[in-house]
């Protein structure tokens, strides 16, 4: 019988719209990072910070990894990722040592916002991925500014030359992310900068995305699909796509203790109910009911936006 556990790093495993059924491993604190962006759907930064720092002793990571591991089938994708940026945690390189070494048949994806690619340092650390999945919003440093709102200590042109630096030494795959933001990015010539950065990072993929979650700033939407394949069609690059919705998990043959699950995941992002069934493989009354339990902890918020009602955990 699975052990049941509430993980404080580890949350998932989820089906990504990327990555099939992946486990999460949240390295800085909620929330540590170095942009603040108005679209980031874990919320508000609190600590805009660029120093690399052990914000997460790796030991403690690496039990909460040995015993998920141990105890529930493996997922598809073990992704580094954070209620923040993970490459500010200066353990990033030993955690990733950690599950290859331990479970070399599970690939290791890291997100990050790539603002600290400029470091050879955080380069290196990334150097034993399979997958990397940086973030490129802007192309110009007013657009950058508005939508990401950087630490005052980072440089644009250091950040857009240490993605093309990175992809040019990284061994694995590059997955570019590019999230379309209508009235911040969307304009001709910042699209036409947008190519131009594309074409000199050279990713392997360039995914386009596009808010799904509330923001961080009221009155913000999400580009429409015929908006996104606007953008295609503006670029003609072969390696463009849309990211399509996660295929709703038939049975939950990962998480037995799904209430867990819920709670894990919902103190990290917004989700609607049609979410969590997506997730969890769970049926609606199920999920209901699980929501219904947590509904009395503190920070339990129910949130409208305009896809439906968004369930979160806030910290007190």
């Amino acid at each position: 019988m699975t052990e049941k556990r509430m993980y404080k790093y580890l949350f998932g495993p989820i089906p990504s719209r990327r990555l099939g059924m992946s486990l999460g491993v949240d390295l800085v604190p909620k929330k540590v990072c170095s942009i603040d962006c108005v679209y980031c759907e874990v919320g508000k930064t609190t600590t805009l910070s660029i120093d690399r720092e052990d914000y997460i002793e790796a030991d403690k990571i690496k039990e909460e990894l040995s015993h998920y591991l141990e105890n529930n089938q493996a997922p598809d994708y073990v992704t580094i990722t954070a209620s923040g940026e993970p490459t500010l945690n200066a353990n990033l390189e030993e955690i990733i040592a950690f599950v290859k070494q331990n479970e070399a048949n599970i690939p290791v994806c890291i997100i990050t916002n790539g603002t600290l690619l400029h470091d050879q340092k955080v380069r290196a650390a990334l150097g034993q991925a399979d997958l990397v999945l940086p973030s490129l919003d802007a192309a110009t440093e007013p657009v950058f500014r508005k939508i990401n709102r950087p630490h005052k200590q980072i440089n644009f042109e250091s950040y857009i030359q240490g993605m093309i630096d990175f992809a040019q030494e990284f061994k694995g795959k590059i997955w570019l992310e590019v999230f379309i933001l209508p009235a911040y990015n969307d304009q001709k010539e910042e699209l036409e900068a947008l190519k131009k950065t594309i074409q000199q990072i050279k990713p392997d993929i360039v995914q386009l995305n596009t808010l799904d979650r509330p923001g961080t700033i009221a009155k913000l939407r999400g580009a429409t699909q015929e908006e996104l394949q606007a953008v295609m069609d503006f670029w003609q690059l072969d390696n463009v796509r849309i990211i399509a919705k996660a295929k709703q998990t038939k049975q939950n043959q990962f998480r037995s203790d799904t209430e867990t699950a819920i709670k894990e995941t919902i103190s990290r992002r917004p989700c609607t109910v049609e979410d969590l069934i997506s997730m969890l493989g769970m049926c609606e009354e199920e999920v209901t009911r699980c929501l219904d339990n947590l509904a009395s902890l503190k920070g339990f918020e129910k949130v409208q936006q305009e896809r439906g009602v968004f369930y979160q955990i806030r910290e007190q």
